[in-house]
């Protein structure tokens, strides 16, 4: 079972890595053409948006809802009443998101004056920032459209990954990052407002997306067509467990969208320091948290199906195991290699040296979460594969209001960095959490074995940190170096970091039988 769960593990993590290797492209790019001033602030503000809601509508809750019923209908029923569940999931959520959509168009004004309030109150004084307002209006109205495609190109992923094809919908991210690149290099220079062709580019990135995985649906028959029904029991099912699963799987989101309002009362620039931090930060979280994650949520939902409760644990241990080995190492490098990542990725055209310090300082105070992002990853599908979508809603509103009250807190210190520092606070609240209501029911503890490993993966980071923390030079003498001097510096901390750290884990006892078995 482990070796099948690392086979499709490292297919999405390599499917993922394209994308993330796109998606820092596209951010480089980006960052080029606009900078850390007031047109990317928008542009990333009406990116959020929709982003958000897709994480509550597709990826998020309504993924962790409908996998267990889909793994359960594939299992125990036939293949007609799998084919007619689609069809009324299929049509019950589109008709939902339609609304949503046209609504969210329609009311961007709204939508704009409740998320950035501190731009729409510049706006009903005739202050400065009063054109922000104005501009993200616009552009929600052409990003929005993507709420709509990304909604059923995540269902179809998850049908995908429901039948073990895991790498369509890891690759298909990777139309968003060239549709927006290619809109930033052709169509944007053209426009006197570029922001408006990155907005063009996200809506044809989502409609690529969508039409990429109809062939492989009709491939296994699963193309079916939508239907309204929502007295279905199988969507009566999903949306039980969805409803309350839209705080618990969101909680992250939620923050980071709350970071946003209180941004907008900021100086000219939090909001792209934020979205530049959060972007490397979603780099390894994508990269070994979301893969992870999206491999044992239809083994954990098999296993629970068929009562075995010793594979359901030996599943979550393999899981928490994974994100150890690759988060801690990586949460030390994001700390440690702050402004030479950003420096190397973004310090071109409108993106200076004050931008790469003051995404730094965001950046570390994120990183401080990494490992709590990527064990909540693996930790929710715990109970989400269970059908038990109501314990976790209570953790995520116990983290979501101790976001708040962080953010009360830090926001006045340490201004945007303390909006990000709340984040991380939460986030390792929210993993305490829920690793704490696992062991409660009996469902999963860590055994010794496990936290051994933990001890040796710490000590080995902690050395790998305190040799990059010596090799790296400070932030001037790397601004001294050209670009491929900086980036061939980079690669080699990095390289030196992760042989220290792989030399580390061999002296400490760590053998790749614990990465293949879970006793």
């Amino acid at each position: 079972m482990s070796k099948a769960l690392l086979r499709s593990g490292m297919i999405v993590s390599a499917m993922t890595l394209v994308s993330r290797v796109l998606g820092l492209v596209r951010d480089v790019v980006i960052a080029n053409l606009m900078g850390a001033g007031a047109s990317a602030d928008v542009f990333f503000f009406a990116n959020r948006i929709p982003n958000f809601l897709r994480r509550l509508f597709a990826e998020g809750a309504f993924n962790q809802a409908f996998v267990p019923v889909m793994t359960e209908y594939k299992q125990t029923r036939s293949f007609k009443d799998t084919q007619d569940l689609l069809a009324a999931v299929s049509g019950t959520l589109g008709l939902i998101v339609t609304v949503v959509t046209l609504a969210g168009m329609l009311g961007s004004g709204v939508v704009t004056a409740l998320f950035g309030a501190g731009w729409y109150m510049e706006w009903l004084q005739g202050g400065p920032e009063a054109e922000k307002f104005e501009l993200a209006s616009l552009l929600l109205k052409i990003t929005f459209p993507y709420l709509w495609f990304i909604s059923f190109t995540a269902m179809a992923g998850a049908i995908l990954n429901t039948f073990g094809k895991f790498a369509v919908s890891s690759f298909t991210p990777v139309f968003l990052n060239v549709c927006i690149i290619a809109a930033a290099l052709f169509l944007s220079p053209r426009l006197a407002q570029p922001e408006m062709g990155l907005a063009a580019g996200v809506f044809a990135g989502g409609l690529v997306q969508f039409l990429f995985q109809f062939p492989f649906l009709a491939k296994l028959k699963l193309l079916v067509r939508p239907r309204w029904a929502w007295h279905h029991p199988g969507v009566v099912k999903i949306r039980t467990l969805m409803i309350p699963a839209l705080f618990g799987v969101s909680v992250s989101q939620v923050n980071l969208l709350f970071d946003t309002v209180l941004a907008s009362f900021l100086a000219t620039g939090s909001i792209s320091y934020l979205y530049y931090s959060d972007r490397l930060l979603e780099f390894p979280l994508g990269l070994f948290g979301i893969a992870i994650a999206t491999v044992i949520l239809p083994a954990l939902s098999s296993r629970h199906v068929d009562e075995a409760r010793d594979g359901f644990a030996a599943t979550m241990d393999w899981g928490v195991r994974m994100v150890l080995l690759m988060g801690f190492p990586a949460m030390l490098g994001l700390i440690m290699l702050n402004e030479p990542m950003l420096r190397v990725l973004f310090m071109r055209g409108e993106f200076g040296m004050e931008e790469v310090a003051s995404a730094g300082r965001s950046l570390v105070a994120y990183g401080l979460g990494l490992q709590a992002f990527m064990l909540i990853k693996v930790l929710a599908p715990g109970y989400y594969a269970r059908q038990d979508t109501k314990t976790p809603v209570r953790f995520g509103i116990i983290a979501m209001v101790a976001n708040m009250l962080f953010n009360a807190l830090l926001i006045f210190p340490l201004g945007y960095v303390g909006l990000a520092l709340a984040t991380a606070l939460s986030g390792i609240l929210n993993a305490g959490l829920l690793g704490w209501g696992l062991h409660q029911r009996g469902v999963y503890t860590p055994g010794k074995a496990t936290l051994f490993f933990l001890f040796r993966v710490m000590a080995a980071g902690a050395g790998m940190a305190a040799l990059l923390g010596h090799l790296s030079p400070s932030l001037e003498i790397w601004a001294g170096w050209d670009l491929w001097q900086s980036g061939l510096h980079l690669l080699g901390y990095i390289a030196a970091g992760a042989l220290c750290y792989g030399m580390l884990l061999l002296l400490l006892g760590v053998r790749p039988r614990h990465l293949r078995s879970i006793a």
